[in-house]
């Protein structure tokens, strides 16, 4: 007989395919606007930062490996679909307590990122050879100019956002397969960021640093309070 009164249960509790549609279903009004408003404060303060600088801006230099990664615009569709998979954390979290407690974790990441971009303004080395022979190369360099570079918040949040998918998707009880294909996706959007020449390896290695320290340090709080 099941006692444990949760969707977590592991010997006979509700199956991977109930307990998706169980956590999507829970107050996922709240969550969609909840993650589009969060995504669009972000976006604000992201483009302002762009174009305005009060410090002097410093160019990321290449490394070894940035020279072995050649342009390959295949891997704009990983890049974009972060904000997808950035998603996916919230979207099958159980309870406003827990929603909310996500929001300030996630929300901790963006900060320091932002605070980065404030007081040490960044930019990659451009070049146009690169990407000019790809129209949807050209529309996100004509937004997104290679500014606000290091830490990568690309990187940050799609690493902060594995380490939550891989506890979520355990206690979902999903296969090996769903699990690997989680990181799969993590890695595809991490390298995406170099193999378009929108981040370079020094600001990807900031972004795994600090989507790494606040997975690890959350984490851990959360398994406190919860």
């Amino acid at each position: 007989m099941n006692i444990c009164g949760t969707i977590d249960c592991q010997e006979d509790g509700p199956s991977f395919i109930k307990n998706l549609a169980l956590r999507l279903w829970s107050h996922w009004c709240l969550k969609a606007v909840g993650t589009m408003s969060f995504i669009a404060l972000f976006f604000a303060l992201y483009f302002y930062l762009l174009t305005h600088h009060f410090y002097p801006v410093t160019q990321i230099p290449l490394v070894r490996i940035d020279k072995w990664i050649s342009f390959n615009d295949f891997y704009l569709y990983f890049y974009l679909s972060l904000w997808v998979y950035v998603s996916l954390p919230p979207a099958l979290i159980k309870s406003k307590k827990e929603l909310f407690y996500y929001g300030v974790y996630v929300g901790s990441v963006s900060i320091i990122g932002i605070l980065f971009y404030l007081f040490f303004p960044t930019v990659i080395p451009q070049n146009s050879n690169d990407w000019a022979a790809s129209s949807n190369m050209e529309l996100l360099k004509s937004v997104d100019m290679g500014g606000n570079a290091f830490p990568s918040l690309h990187v940050a949040t799609a690493f902060f956002s594995f380490f939550w998918l891989h506890l979520q998707l355990k206690q979902m009880r999903g296969r090996k397969i769903i699990i690997g294909l989680n990181a799969l996706w993590c890695l595809g959007i991490v390298y995406s960021t170099m193999a378009i020449k929108q981040h370079v390896f020094l600001d990807v290695l900031g972004g795994l640093l600090l989507g790494g320290a606040a997975a690890f340090f959350t984490l851990r709080h959360h398994k406190k309070a919860f």
